[in-house]
């Protein structure tokens, strides 16, 4: 029974969130403790996040610190920034010297400055102190600010029997053990341990003779996006993080990778939208207004060189050919929807590092599927405007406009976030507002200038 219970999703519901609410208004700590036991720390803390500041801080004030320290890492970050700076510092250093020390080092790293020395002072366990300290120095974005100091470690020249012994205590310290690494007396590393070889091996064998020397590596200085690309590229639960020397100084497990993709994500959406800035739903009006109102600003530049434009073609198509105008939107709207479309594969690529090849070539293969994609919706229209107006010229020039409009927004689209990539531009700000923009306005342009040329006006 207790197998099955294990296996059935989490789902909130507002009666837990009520009954919760009440075992904490009514203060009936044993119940509570009681209720939530059966729950995973994940989904306590998604309990918590509906909770006022109040009552989250009871119950994480009621459990235990080798439960709440999970708790703490789960909840979203705002509100675990709102705890935080209710507990004391003795309180908070109670917490993390229950997480391993990347967790730690995270949670510390989110305090004021003052407050982190404060509460690292409070800190009774020396190595864990210090090994905190070390991370926290590490540059934000890096492996060494990534990485984790707990892992499994054993030096060439133990023999199996001893090697088993020293593991045991060991790994006491790892919450899961992905990998046992080997190292020089000097600390370097050199490879890593299969379970299964180590198991087998005869017990005066010398780890020397059975360790494999094929290692996946990272250095500390490394950026975590290009960490995430090697363990994602060979499938790695976690990976080792060396300084230049080679010397073993900690680990990156899979479940941090998680995280840097998904904050990626977050970001790379948020520039997509045309928001600069890392923003949620919960920040201030200035904050949102500051993250969006560049980028609205340049669509208003945009649509201002659009007026522009068709003010420039206003005496030459009011007398002879003022649907054109009717149809300006259409032209506009697929010029801005094939140049995001297009940067947003190549966004994709590059981010995946699936994009290879020089640039001419992205550029011909778009030019071409553009072209096809042109044709194809240009047949459609040409018959509409035939049917609509009863003019071969008219619907040639707006068709044969659309074909073109099409093929360039392809191109630039697919040209820009490789140009910022090679310059080392994050190639995610090329999506959206600021494609959607240049594309309306040379849309429109080539729009009218083949028209014009088309019709003999």
């Amino acid at each position: 029974m207790s197998e099955e219970k294990e296996n059935i999703h989490f789902e909130l519901t507002e009666e837990l969130l009520e009954q919760v609410k009440l075992l904490v208004d009514e203060q009936k700590d044993k119940e509570l403790q009681k209720l939530l036991k059966e729950f995973h720390y994940a989904d306590i803390a998604e309990i918590l996040d509906e909770l006022n500041l109040e009552e989250a801080i009871y119950v994480i004030k009621l459990l235990d610190s080798e439960t709440t320290s999970d708790i703490l890492m789960e909840l979203d970050e705002d509100n675990r920034e709102k705890v935080l700076r209710n507990l004391s510092a003795k309180e908070i250093a109670e917490e993390v010297e229950e997480l391993d020390t990347d967790d730690a080092a995270d949670m510390i790293s989110e305090l004021p400055e003052e407050r982190q020395q404060e509460v690292i002072s409070k800190i009774e366990d020396e190595e864990h102190k210090e090994e905190i300290r070390e991370l926290l120095a590490y540059e934000d974005g890096t492996a060494g600010a990534l990485m984790a100091k707990e892992l499994v470690k054993v030096y060439e020249t133990w023999t199996v029997a001893g090697c088993l012994r020293r593991i045991r205590g060991q790994a006491e310290e790892v919450t899961r053990v992905h990998s046992i690494y080997v190292v020089t007396k000097e600390e370097k590393l050199i490879g890593r341990l299969s379970l299964k070889d180590l198991i087998v091996a005869k017990n005066d064998q010398k780890i020397a003779d059975i360790y494999i020397s094929n290692v996946d590596y990272v250095t500390v200085d490394e950026e975590d996006e290009e960490v995430a690309k090697v363990m994602a590229k060979y499938d790695l639960e976690a990976i080792p993080v060396v300084d230049e020397n080679k010397t073993l100084l900690g680990r990156i497990t899979i479940d941090d990778i998680v995280d840097v993709m998904k904050e990626e994500a977050e970001r790379d959406y948020q520039m997509a939208a045309g928001i600069t800035g890392d923003v949620d739903s919960d920040d201030s009006i200035f904050e949102l207004t500051k993250a969006r109102l560049p980028w609205l600003f340049l669509g208003l530049i945009g649509g201002v060189g659009a007026f522009l434009i068709m003010e420039g073609f206003k005496g030459l198509f009011v007398e002879k050919a003022v649907i054109l105008f009717f149809f300006t939107p259409l032209i506009a709207a697929m010029a801005g929807n094939v140049g995001v479309q297009s940067s947003a594969i190549i966004v994709q690529g590059l981010a995946n590092d699936d994009v290879r090849g020089s640039i001419n070539s992205r550029l011909l293969k778009e030019m071409l599927l553009a072209a096809l994609n042109g044709f194809v919706l240009a047949i459609f229209l040409f018959l509409f405007v035939f049917l609509f107006e009863s003019r071969v010229d008219l619907a040639l020039a707006i068709s044969v406009s659309l074909v073109a409009v099409i093929i360039v927004a392809g191109l630039i689209g697919t040209f820009v976030p490789l140009f910022l990539n090679k310059r080392g531009i994050d190639p995610a700000i090329a999506t959206g507002p600021f494609i959607t923009t240049s594309n309306d306005i040379l849309g429109i342009l080539l729009y009218f200038w083949i028209a014009k040329l088309i019709l003999g006006i």
